[in-house]
C-alpha cells in the first residue's frame, strides 16, 4: 500500500476542477489510456491575460488524480509566463510530496501543462511530445525527456529515472544508456544500478528463488507504479506460471506486458529458456 500525504488523499477522494473547458484558449494531452496513464488540461484566460479557469480529465492512479487538480490550483490566477515556470517538485511539494514510484504522475502533469501553453500560443493540437532520440521504445521516452528529469529532480540511478518518467520500467533494454546519459550528467554522484545475479547451475529450489527475486526487484515496481501488480503462482519446468492483478489485469496491454516485461526480464535474469503463462481462472 502506497503512503500517501493527506493532501494526496483529500485531492484524490475530493478532486478540484474535474472536467473541460468549452472553447478553452488552451489544451493540452498527455499519456495513453493503453499505459493506463493519461491526461488532458484545459484552460482559460480572462481579460487581462491571467488563468481564470483550469480544468482536467485524467486516467489514472490516485497520484494522477491528486497532481492533476493541484496542478489546476496551483495556476489559476498565473500568467501564460508564470504558469510556464511551473515544475513537476512544485506540484509534488503542494501536496507534501509522493512516493518515489509516483513521481512520473507529477512530470506527466507539468508535460501536460507545458503542452497546453503550446497550444496556446501556437495552436497546435499535437499531443505533447519532446523531441529527439528515443531511448526507451517501451514508453517512448526520449533522451531528452531523461535529461531533463535528472536535471531537474537531481536524479542519480537509473530506478529514479523509472519513477520520474517510466524509462526503463518495460523491457529494461535501454538501462545501460540510461546509465550512461545518468553518468555523463551526474558524474561521480551517478549510483550503479543494483540487479539480481545472473544464474549460472541451480537447483530447483534456487532457480525458483531467483525468479521471484527478479519479479519483486525487476517486475513488480514497474507495474506497481501504473497501479498493477503481479503474483508468482507456479513453476513448472521452464513455464513460469503467473497472474497480473489490479489495474495490469483489466489492461488491454496485458500481452504485451506479460511477453515484453515479465518474460523479457525472467530471460534476462534467469534463463534465456523460460516461457511466461499467465495463470487461468478456474471455472
Amino acid at each position: 500500500m502506497w503512503e500517501y500525504t493527506d493532501k494526496v488523499r483529500d485531492h484524490f477522494f475530493n478532486p478540484r476542477n474535474v472536467g473541460e473547458i468549452e472553447n478553452p484558449d488552451g489544451t493540452g494531452e498527455v499519456g495513453s489510456l493503453a499505459c493506463v496513464d493519461a491526461l488532458k488540461l484545459t484552460f482559460k484566460l480572462d481579460q487581462n491575460g491571467r488563468i481564470k479557469e483550469a480544468r482536467f480529465k485524467t486516467f489514472g492512479c490516485a497520484s494522477a488524480i491528486a497532481s492533476s487538480s493541484v496542478l489546476t490550483e496551483i495556476i489559476k490566477g498565473m500568467t501564460i509566463e508564470e504558469a510556464a515556470k511551473v515544475t513537476n517538485k512544485d506540484i509534488a511539494d503542494y501536496l507534501g510530496g509522493l512516493p518515489e514510484q509516483k513521481m512520473h504522475c507529477s512530470v506527466m502533469g507539468r508535460e501536460a501543462l507545458e503542452a497546453a501553453i503550446e497550444n496556446y500560443r501556437t495552436g497546435s493540437k499535437v499531443k505533447h511530445e519532446l523531441k529527439g532520440k528515443v531511448v526507451c521504445n517501451c514508453f517512448g521516452v526520449t533522451e531528452e525527456e531523461i535529461e531533463r528529469v535528472i536535471k531537474e529532480n537531481n536524479l542519480t540511478s537509473v530506478e529514479e529515472v523509472t519513477n520520474y518518467c517510466k524509462a526503463g520500467g518495460g523491457c529494461g533494454g535501454c538501462k545501460g544508456e540510461i546509465e550512461k546519459i545518468i553518468q555523463r550528467l551526474q558524474g561521480s554522484k551517478a549510483k550503479a544500478a543494483a540487479s539480481p545475479r545472473k544464474a549460472g547451475k541451480l537447483t530447483n529450489i534456487q532457480r525458483i528463488q531467483l525468479i521471484q527475486q527478479t519479479i519483486n526487484e525487476q517486475i513488480r515496481p514497474a507495474l506497481r507504479a501504473d497501479g498493477g501488480d503481479i503474483e508468482l503462482i507456479d513453476v513448472d519446468g521452464n513455464k513460469v506460471i503467473v497472474a497480473l492483478r489490479g489495474m495490469c489485469a483489466q489492461c488491454k496491454m496485458a500481452g504485451v506486458t506479460m511477453k515484453d516485461v515479465v518474460e523479457a526480464r525472467l530471460r534476462e535474469f534467469v534463463s534465456s529458456e523460460l516461457i511466461v503463462e499467465e495463470a487461468k481462472d478456474k471455472e
